[in-house]
């Protein structure tokens, strides 16, 4: 975690791991109110310790010193209030996915491909190394699923621009096969990359270890999509 505010880092202030925790959940909620006991839930996800209104008074009071009144607002339910410039990684990550995806939409491949990256430079590191909580859980499922998309925006935009780009194409098709090996689409950009650097034969692998992998594991057969792709492969 790193926090900058006003040109000064605040990580290392922070009150322990429950105020990191609570700047954390305050941080991603910024944009709501909150009860205090949401705050609750999010230091204490199970059973909470008898003296827990007080603990989460001590951590907002010590929280509300490093970061100041202006910034943490409320006591009934407190708050982030950031500059309009405020810079988020979380929020950054969302923004570029939304800009890529409408950008392959309309194949502007050259601003696709830049705010595909920037989504999965945010999107392939892990949400706060170190912490198990189910809110945290959720943030992480949210970000693979931003990852998820960005690789998909990335090999489009390999596609798109052709050239030396296609093996971006494949690198994002191989990624999202591992990471998600039953996605049709990763294998139907992986077949799309290879056929594009004239390995058609390895693209008619790839369908096959897909078939097989339908087969076996779930008595399945690719869908309709994957099977022209397939058709067109062997055209």
């Amino acid at each position: 975690m790193a926090v900058e505010l006003e040109g000064q880092r605040l990580e290392d202030a922070l009150p322990g791991r429950q105020g990191r925790l609570l700047f954390a959940f305050l941080a991603v909620n910024r944009w709501r109110p909150i009860e205090r006991h949401e705050l609750a839930s999010a230091l204490w996800p199970g059973e909470r310790p008898a003296a827990s209104e007080t603990t989460l008074a001590g951590v907002l009071s010590r929280l509300r010193h490093v970061l100041g009144d202006q910034v943490l607002e409320g006591r009934v339910q407190p708050r982030l209030v950031l500059p309009v410039d405020a810079w988020l990684d979380v929020e950054v990550a969302v923004a570029a996915i939304h800009r890529a995806e409408s950008a392959v939409a309309r194949e502007a491949w050259e601003q696709a491909w830049l705010s595909a990256r920037a989504a999965l430079h945010v999107a392939r590191r892990e949400f706060l190394v170190g912490f198990d909580a189910p809110w945290i859980e959720e943030r992480r499922r949210f970000l693979h699923t931003v990852r998820t998309s960005a690789l998909e925006c990335v090999g489009e935009c390999g596609l798109g621009l052709g050239g030396s780009e296609t093996a971006a194409a494949e690198r994002s098709g191989r990624a999202l096969i591992a990471s998600e090996p039953y996605r049709e689409s990763g294998y139907r950009l992986l077949m799309r990359a290879l056929e594009a650097q004239g390995n058609v034969a390895a693209a008619l692998t790839v369908y096959d270890e897909l078939r097989c992998r339908l087969r076996d594991e779930l008595g399945a057969a690719p869908g309709a999509v994957t099977k022209e792709l397939h058709k067109q492969l062997l055209g």
